[in-house]
């Protein structure tokens, strides 16, 4: 069983300024949620006052809406719900509430699930309960406002009678005393949009009238003499800078952001802008100093990692400081290292120099790449030491000097932004401190060990060194080009040791050429190629049957499926077709061919689906073909009432009604058995006979016979015709025929 301990949550803040921070209490806060892994588990809570949304937490990390996290508010604002999705082990621990300043915590057991169930919902408290709660809240906050309304109403109405017992044609002083004649405006009159009044001067005004009386006023709106019936200009503090707050950058060690100016300047230019900031999770605003107003941006270098500011930024200009502009919640990077460059790449190599060439990261992490770290390897030891001592190299490129003649080295290089090197590339291939090289000769002995419809199998031999013409080959290069192209194309893109090599995805049936070229530190060398195109495919084979075991007569109950599968290897493809007593097969028979056998279907059977079925593969090689007899049939009819004849002595001769289906089954025969009073015991005296009447010998005397007759055909015997009972007795010399009316 585990326990979780609920503390403050270490992140958060208010989505409002300080000064704005809401009145807000927990009605009904959330409340301990125990759920089985894949279950859903939810958090609710009522507030007093309806909020856009608060803020959720798991210990000192920030929940965002999300794949994991479903973050949901009610119409009136008053229930917020958290919806922890998928439960996992992982996600037990201690969930926090935040709304302005109050706080509610709750906790998440999450145990595995003994039955392995399907995810549900769990409620940690009745739904009903919770929007009765938020009714009532609801109402309370409507009649809250209703007699505030009703107060300021009453004294909107006592201020203007009290207004108007004081106005005269004069007006009330606003406009000062004037030397001239003045026009003053009071607050229904024209303004300048802001609230500041406006004031036209005339020639007479000397500046010295009745303001003087006016200093709040004049303190608000310092006017300038523009000559008569000329407005004044108005100067005041700047208007807050606009949004949104942009980011440029959001590093390990820094972020920057930007956004424009105010909309309204005041009437004098932006002086400076006033940066503070805050760290979420903390109370304090500190105050970052000032910046020129002419670059509306900022960039702050003293951030941590993986932590998370929110900036206030006012304009200054030289009456006064605007109000703030808030940015959303920035992030400072997390140290996020780079991925790996491409393997470095051999430009040249010399006795006393290797030139190295590589790619950039695909993946910065997140910041800008500063330099690279170059590593060299002696061929033979497992140690890597940096190359530039002096720093970072700036560059992709590089000249590496600190080699000894002859030796082999490996290099890698590895990527460095703002949080620090990442991960070293693979190495380049081995390269010899040593001056260039001659390309190498051609190959020699190249031909084709083996091929199929997708693959070629290539085999060849090494050239042979020329001191000072060719050098020795250090890899092969194959490539191939389809007979109607005019391009070749190289199949692999890293020269291969070894002296063979497979060519895959070729297309059946298709004609190629083929060539390979040896290779080293030089170039590469002529290449060697076939005299002949080559066809993808396996080597030349007459059609024949693999199974010589095959059945070639099939024996189907009508109505049943037939099925024939015919194994055999032929190449190239063969063309296959099936024949049924000469001519192709019906429409209701499916056939189904591969390159290495084909399939006979008859879903349905019926009689007339009996015959000779011919299969007959051919290729450029050769053909083969073979037959299969198919019966379709079912179980036959008996035969008619059988009859006995006894036309001498010691034999009877039956005969019988062909059977209904004699007509139909060409292959239809019949079967007598026999059985006397003696043994008691049904024997079989004919079978296979194509007639319908048989005598059968041997009929001894004193005893009584019974006779039976099926037709068969391939499926089986038929039930059998039973004949009358044949016996005879011996009298005075005489055989008696009973039970057939002849005595």
């Amino acid at each position: 069983m585990r326990s979780h301990s609920i503390n403050p949550p270490v992140n958060f803040k208010s989505t409002l300024p300080p000064s704005s921070v809401p009145d807000v209490d927990f009605i009904a806060k959330i409340k301990d949620v125990k759920a089985f892994e894949s279950e859903d588990a939810i958090f609710q809570c009522v507030l007093s006052t309806p909020l856009n949304r608060i803020t959720w937490s798991k210990e000192d990390s920030s929940l965002e809406h999300g794949d994991k996290y479903e973050i949901t508010v009610s119409e009136d604002k008053l229930i917020h719900t958290l919806r922890v999705k998928d439960c996992k082990i992982a996600d037990d621990g201690a969930y926090y509430a935040i709304a302005g300043i109050t706080t509610s915590s709750a906790s998440l057991k999450v145990e595995a699930d003994p039955n392995g169930k399907g995810r549900k919902g769990t409620q940690t408290g009745n739904q009903d309960d919770l929007i009765k709660l938020a009714l009532e809240q609801q109402a309370k906050l409507q009649k809250q406002k209703d007699n505030l309304e009703a107060a300021r109403r009453a004294q909107s109405e006592k201020d203007a009678a009290n207004a108007g017992d004081g106005r005269d044609g004069s007006g009330d002083g606003t406009g000062g005393k004037t030397g001239g004649k003045t026009e003053g405006k009071t607050d229904g009159d024209e303004g300048d949009g802001d609230g500041t009044n406006k004031n036209l001067l005339t020639d007479g005004d000397d500046g010295d009238d009745g303001n003087k009386g006016d200093d709040a006023e004049d303190k608000k709106n310092k006017r300038v003499r523009t000559g008569p019936l000329v407005p004044d200009t108005v100067i005041d503090k700047p208007t807050p800078p606009q949004g949104p707050v942009d980011i440029l950058e959001s590093a390990v060690t820094s972020v920057e952001f930007k956004w424009k100016p105010p909309k309204d300047d005041g009437g004098c230019p932006v002086t400076n802008y006033i940066i503070d900031r805050q760290q979420i999770g903390r109370n304090k605003w500190s105050n970052l100093g000032e910046i020129p107003g002419s670059n509306p941006s900022y960039k702050d270098s003293d951030v941590n990692p993986g932590r998370r500011y929110c900036y206030r930024i006012r304009a200054k200009n030289s009456e006064g400081i605007s109000d703030y502009l808030q940015s959303e919640d920035i992030p400072a990077g997390v140290l996020r290292y780079p991925g790996s460059p491409t393997a470095p790449k051999v430009v040249s190599a010399f006795k006393d120099c290797i030139n190295l060439t590589w790619c950039p990261p695909c993946d910065t992490g997140g910041t800008k790449i500063v330099g690279y770290n170059l590593e060299k390897n002696k061929k033979g030891t497992n140690y890597w030491s940096l190359v530039n001592q002096g720093g970072p190299i700036t560059d992709t490129k590089f000249a590496v000097e600190d080699v000894i003649e002859g030796a082999a080295y490996e290099f890698r290089v590895s990527a460095i932004n703002l949080s620090g090197a990442g991960h070293p590339s693979l190495p380049c291939d081995t390269v010899i401190a040593r001056d260039p090289m001659k390309p190498p000769g051609k190959v020699t002995d190249l031909k084709l060990t083996s091929s199929n419809y997708t693959t070629f199998s290539l085999a060849w031999t090494k050239p042979k060194e020329i001191k000072g013409v060719e050098d020795e080959a250090q890899g092969y290069y194959v490539e191939i080009r389809p007979i109607e192209n005019l391009e070749w194309t190289r199949c692999n893109a890293i020269p291969i040791p070894l002296t063979s090599y497979n060519v895959h995805g070729l297309k059946a049936m298709a004609t190629y050429w083929v060539r390979v070229i040896a290779t080293n530190y030089g170039g590469d060398g002529e290449p060697q190629g076939f005299d002949n195109y080559i066809i993808a495919m396996p080597p030349p084979v007459k059609p024949n049957f693999k199974d010589r075991k095959m059945k070639t007569f099939v024996v189907v109950r009508s109505g049943n499926t037939v099925r024939l599968n015919i194994n055999f290897e032929a190449s190239p493809v063969p063309q296959i077709s099936w024949l049924k007593d000469g001519i192709p097969v019906a429409k209701h028979v499916t056939i189904t061919n591969s390159d290495k056998g084909s399939q006979l279907l008859i879903p349905t059977s019926e009689r007339s689906d009996s015959g000779i079925y011919t299969i007959m593969v051919k290729n450029i090689v050769g053909q083969a073909s073979i037959n299969v007899e198919i019966r379709v049939t079912d179980d036959p009819k008996p035969p008619g009432p059988v009859e006995l004849e006894q036309n001498t002595p010691g034999t009877v001769t039956l005969s019988w009604t062909p059977s209904p289906d004699e007509k139909r089954d060409d292959r239809l025969h019949y079967m007598v058995s026999k059985r006397d009073s003696f043994k008691h015991t049904w024997r079989t005296v004919a079978d296979n006979l194509f007639n319908n009447k048989f005598t059968i010998i041997n009929i001894l005397p004193g005893r009584e016979y019974n006779f039976r007759v099926f037709a068969k055909n391939d499926i089986g015997p038929s039930p059998p015709s039973e004949s009358p009972m044949f016996g005879t007795k011996k009298e005075k010399g005489l055989c008696l025929w009973v039970d057939h009316k002849v005595i």
